[in-house]
């Protein structure tokens, strides 16, 4: 009964993108399987990949005329993807191919990182970088992007954290909604959108020791509480397709896990989309020991619900005498051709297969409106760590300023990995910005390389000190280069790489006061810089307009609001760390040797979950619980005054936090439940209102199911997971 009533509101959740199909798509994919031969079939369940600069491989075309090549990844261009569709529909039954790439926060146009844009804690800002994505990727004749990533993490020592939404299940549902939206609109066969993929499917993100393509063990409880809930906010989007994880989870490698996917995913939820292997995992499932050969493999994906295999070819060259000997079944290999099919005719392929060439210059090119959509994400997702003394913005009084840092000249590095079709060249760098505007301000402005993130030749931080004596201020731009975080970009030491951390405290020892900004993917160890650097800037890597909006924030033009979407640990051995923890029979307590907690650091985070400082002072008071005890299916509203005591217009993001005090299972200390990021004029004060219900008060059980139990619930209204304005309620019996 659970599960007919899951599928059925996911239903009609995915309706706006449901509406979209063709009155006969059914019968029209009905026809088309009732012609298709077994190589056809499997043909279509086969995804290449081209070359990396866009261009098809020769074999695509060969492939594609006869009918047997389904997809590719990283073929892309109007005029390539064109000429390879043109073979496709000379085939016998002129399918169509479904052209894939991955966008992951920008095609030409780059935003800043996903885990940057999730520090905005502004979804809508995150759907209008997905759209604006979209818009050029379908341009270029690209119908499918392997985003958003969804996965939960708590180990930024997982180079590709960088991707994801951070370590919460509610912000990542958030902003994986967003993401979906963006990219796929109401109808993803529109000219402006294209389908999107949930990645990957599932608990990638717990790799232990956070080392990539590595095994994750979670207890299924935390799978549904934790990992999950991203993915499922995606399907109920009307996500387009999965995609399966490299790891193995529990043992069984996700790509032939058919609890996962036939199980969860298609049976649970009532997904109707396609899943795609990454890539090669089909293959990889030799290497993890579970299947003999390439026929194995097949057999064990393909029965798991693993629809469309990339790149290696185990469907295509076993898939037939899989079928003779019974080993895959007729209806499952035609289910997952149906699936592709269904894709398809949803993203408009069967009625417009090509890309419109005389367009494509026009809208990937940098325009206007993309550009200022780069520049206002990127000043979204600034976090303002420090500010001691309001060392930041820089003071009106400077008049010689010294610019420090290899990253502060670096436009590649501003876009961070998976770039798209980005280019260096269409970056403005945080030196050329503060060039332009240390001349407007009359400011003696000068650069020093002195130390990057590889330590080489170049370094020469003797040099910074000298310019740094003679100036009245310092700015350094360091941090991680943009090929340090990513796929098989883990790290075991957090340390700021190079000499970078020697060139801090060698600019600190002269005295003058230092700002830092801090470019990266992921948190890096910061205790130093934290007890003796005034102002600490996180920048991330911000996307083509981060040099602008980065100079301009550290110049004050603009107002930083960002909150860290994760938990900034002060040293790996915390990790992982992750502020809605549950509690212990012994919480940490410094007078009680016999607690839970380390003899030689704080359990605490350098910087908790939600952190970010504003420039302007806010002010929270006044908080309201509209009632002291509710149904279990009731809902509450909690709400609390935020007041403007600055002197300029400016944003403050507030959140909501909630604990269940005594449950039948442990709960944790605290749980986001909701946030709004809020622009106030000087002066101005606005009630920021929050309802909870049976989705925000309820968790699954040790029977793994979904109940709302009563009791005391607390909730706190802060700015960050820590502290805050703390009221009750009572869920009554």
């Amino acid at each position: 009964m659970r599960k007919i009533a899951i599928a059925l509101l996911l239903a009609a959740l995915a309706a706006p993108v449901l509406a979209a199909a063709p009155a006969d798509m059914d019968a029209r994919i009905g026809a088309l399987l009732s012609q298709m031969t077994v190589e056809e079939k499997l043909g279509q369940l086969q995804q290449l990949d081209g070359e990396a600069n866009g261009e098809a491989r020769a074999e695509h075309f060969d492939l594609a005329r006869k009918g047997l090549l389904g997809s590719t990844l990283n073929v892309r261009g109007a005029k390539r993807t064109n000429e390879l569709q043109r073979a496709a529909l000379q085939s016998r039954l002129a399918i169509p191919i479904l052209f894939a790439f991955d966008v992951i926060h920008g095609y030409r146009t780059i935003f800043p990182v996903p885990l940057g844009e999730a520090a905005s804690f502004d979804p809508a800002q995150a759907e209008t970088d997905a759209a604006l994505a979209a818009r050029e990727t379908r341009a270029s004749g690209v119908r499918w992007t392997f985003a958003p990533m969804v996965d939960i993490a708590r180990d930024p020592r997982w180079g590709r954290i960088v991707e994801g939404s951070g370590e919460d299940a509610y912000l990542g549902s958030a902003m994986a909604r967003a993401r979906v939206r963006g990219f796929q609109g109401a109808d993803y066969s529109a000219g402006d959108r294209v389908a999107a993929c949930a990645k990957h499917w599932a608990a990638y993100g717990a790799a232990e020791a956070g080392r990539d393509y590595s095994t994750a063990e979670v207890p299924e409880r935390t799978l549904y509480e934790t990992y999950f809930p991203p993915f499922r906010a995606a399907v109920e989007q009307g996500v387009a397709t999965f995609m399966s994880a490299f790891d193995s989870l529990n043992g069984v490698p996700c790509t032939a896990n058919t609890w996962l996917m036939r199980g969860v995913l298609k049976g649970d939820w009532g997904f109707p989309g396609l899943v795609v292997s990454d890539y090669t995992s089909v293959h990889e499932l030799m290497a993890h020991g579970v299947a003999a050969d390439g026929a194995d493999a097949a057999r064990l994906a393909l029965n798991a619900g693993v629809d469309m295999e990339m790149v290696s070819r185990d469907y295509v060259t076993n898939g037939a005498a899989l079928l003779a000997q019974g080993k895959i079944s007729q209806a499952e290999l035609d289910e997952a051709v149906r699936r592709v099919l269904r894709v398809k005719f949803l993203a408009g392929l069967f009625d417009k297969p090509y890309a419109e060439e005389a367009a494509e210059d026009a809208i990937v090119s940098m325009n206007g409106d993309s550009r200022q959509a780069a520049y206002d994400a990127a000043v979204k997702s600034f976090v303002l760590l420090k500010n001691e003394n309001n060392a930041l913005p820089i003071p009106p009084g400077v008049k010689n300023l010294l610019l420090v840092g290899a990253l502060a000249d670096d436009q590649a590095a501003l876009m961070g990995s998976w770039t798209g079709d980005g280019k260096a060249e269409d970056c403005i760098t945080v030196l050329q910005e503060f060039r332009a505007k240390s001349a407007e301000r009359g400011i003696r402005l000068t650069y020093l390389y002195a130390a990057g993130p590889e330590a080489s030749e170049k370094d020469d931080i003797l040099a910074a000190v000298k310019a740094a004596k003679r100036a009245d201020y310092v700015v350094a731009v360091l941090g991680e280069g943009p090929n340090m975080s990513g796929e098989a970009a883990s790290r075991s030491d957090l340390s700021l790489p190079g000499r970078q951390l020697e060139l801090l405290k060698a600019l600190a020892a002269t005295g003058k006061p230092v700002a830092l900004a801090l470019m990266s993917g992921r948190p890096v160890d910061l205790n130093w810089p934290a007890a003796n650097i005034p102002a600490i800037m996180q920048a991330w890597f911000p996307g083509t307009m981060g040099g602008p909006a980065l100079a301009d924030a550290l110049f004050g033009t603009v107002q930083p609001a960002g909150k860290l979407p994760l938990s900034w640990p002060r040293s790996v051995g915390q990790i992982p760390l992750y502020y809605n923890h549950l509690s212990t029979g012994r919480p940490a307590d410094p007078g009680n040797k016999y607690s839970s907690k380390y003899l030689d650091a704080p359990n605490t985070p350098l910087y908790p979950f939600g952190h970010g400082l504003t420039y302007m002072p806010f002010e929270l008071n006044d908080l309201r619980v509209s009632a002291s005890s509710i149904a279990p299916s009731g809902t509450v509203s909690v709400s609390a005054s935020l007041s403007n005591k600055g002197s300029v217009r400016a944003d403050e993001v507030v959140q909501l936090y909630l604990q269940d005090t005594v449950a039948s299972v442990a709960r944790p200390v605290r749980e986001l439940k909701g946030f709004e990021r809020v622009t106030l004029e000087p002066g101005q004060s606005r009630r920021v209102e929050f309802k909870l219900g049976p989705s925000e008060l309820g968790f699954y059980g040790a029977d793994l199911k979904y109940r709302v139990e009563p009791g005391e619930f607390r909730v706190w209204v802060s700015t960050s997971s820590e502290g805050g304005l703390q009221g009750s309620f009572n869920v009554a019996h």
